[in-house]
């Protein structure tokens, strides 16, 4: 991998199992394991997939539902492991998928700051720095003391972004244009995505708006099932993307 280039997907296969038969139960799930009686089929939600981003690239992914794209990124963040191929990728990744998805209901909101930034890879010292910086962002005020079971889900988004986004990161994973609690908030969080947008930050994001991949994206990549079928420009991929979408 070059100097310039900060991602390489290089031949991607992710394979599920699929059961093919219904189990009612945990107990007839372990009791039909344990006899080898359950019948898998094989999904295949990625295959063979490669492709390399260069430094300060913005690059979106195209594709309709069911496509891979999600499977992709969580491929990329880590959340996933690869059945084959690899993944290569050079500085801080900041993936803003499921906010909050490392959440413990039981937890406060603050001790949730340190849990959720541990498994972001932040240090507690670090956390602890940016502890105020974090609160203020996600406006919940005392309500950081109050247990998540008890948040609603734009209050759990709200707080999983202030976390993720405390840092500058060297590459950004986005699915979809993110929509975090109120109208408000929606454009103070959109403003902080942009300023990273404007530094120069690599991006990869999953979008269903054609345009916003038009405007935002220098480069495009088609994915159907599992497979990219096209990839280069946004505006040359935008426009096949326009034509399959009219057939």
């Amino acid at each position: 991998m070059d100097n310039n280039t900060v991602l390489k997907v290089d031949n991607v296969s992710v394979r599920f199992n699929l059961t093919d038969e219904k189990v009612d139960s945990a107990k007839e799930y372990v009791i039909k394991f344990l006899k080898r009686e359950l019948r898998y089929k094989e999904f295949w939600a990625l295959k063979n997939v490669s492709f390399d981003i260069k430094r300060g690239q913005r690059v979106g992914i195209l594709g309709l539902n069911g496509a891979g794209k999600s499977t992709l990124l969580k491929v990329i963040a880590g959340v996933l492991k690869a059945t084959e191929g690899k993944v290569v990728t050079k500085g801080r990744i900041v993936p803003l998928l499921e906010l909050g998805a490392g959440f413990d209901k039981q937890y406060t909101g603050a001790e949730n700051i340190y849990l959720y930034g541990a498994m972001l890879g932040y240090p507690k010292a670090f956390l602890k720095e940016k502890f105020d910086e974090i609160v203020e962002f996600s406006e919940l005020g005392s309500f950081i003391n109050v247990p998540l079971k008890n948040y609603s889900s734009g209050m759990k988004a709200r707080l999983g972004f202030s976390i993720a986004t405390i840092v500058e990161p060297d590459i950004l994973i986005l699915d979809e244009v993110l929509s975090v609690g109120d109208a408000k908030f929606r454009k103070k969080s959109e403003k902080k995505i942009k300023d990273m947008f404007d530094k120069g930050i690599t991006v990869l994001f999953v979008s269903h708006s054609l345009a916003q991949v038009r405007s935002l994206c220098d480069r495009a990549v088609i994915l159907e099932k599992g497979q990219i079928i096209a990839q280069g420009d946004s505006k040359t991929v935008c426009d096949l993307y326009q034509e399959k979408l009219n057939k």
